[in-house]
């Protein structure tokens, strides 16, 4: 059975710091795109980032210059860096990995960003 195990989210104040980290684990052959997607109340689900294997990484307009994403190939680990916080930036936060065959999802973390 594979699964994506997230963690990192939290409550933090405008202008605060976070990082989500989500480990792959399980029989997975390669996983080419590693990445992450939120959805905030009563919005549609939006691609934050994506790290493609070999490719170039991929920035919502609205997060660029703010979140950061790496990948650990060797971990099957994807992390989303996140700076400046923003109350606009309130979701729920996915990670998610794609092979040849199969796309996984996480259950989620909620990021939560207020005074």
């Amino acid at each position: 059975q594979v699964q994506l195990v997230e963690s990192g989210g939290g409550l933090v104040q405008p202008g605060g710091s976070l990082r989500l980290s989500c480990e792959a684990s399980g029989i997975i052959f390669r996983i080419s795109v590693m990445g992450w997607y939120r959805q905030a109340p009563g919005k549609e689900r939006e691609l934050v980032a994506a790290m493609p294997l070999g490719g170039r990484t991929h920035y919502a307009d609205s997060v660029k210059g703010r979140f950061t994403i790496s990948r650990d190939n060797a971990k099957n680990t994807v992390y989303l860096q996140m700076n400046s916080l923003q109350p606009e930036d309130t979701a729920d936060y996915y990670c998610y990995a794609i092979t040849a065959s199969r796309q996984y999802w996480s259950t989620g973390t909620q990021v939560s960003v207020s005074s």
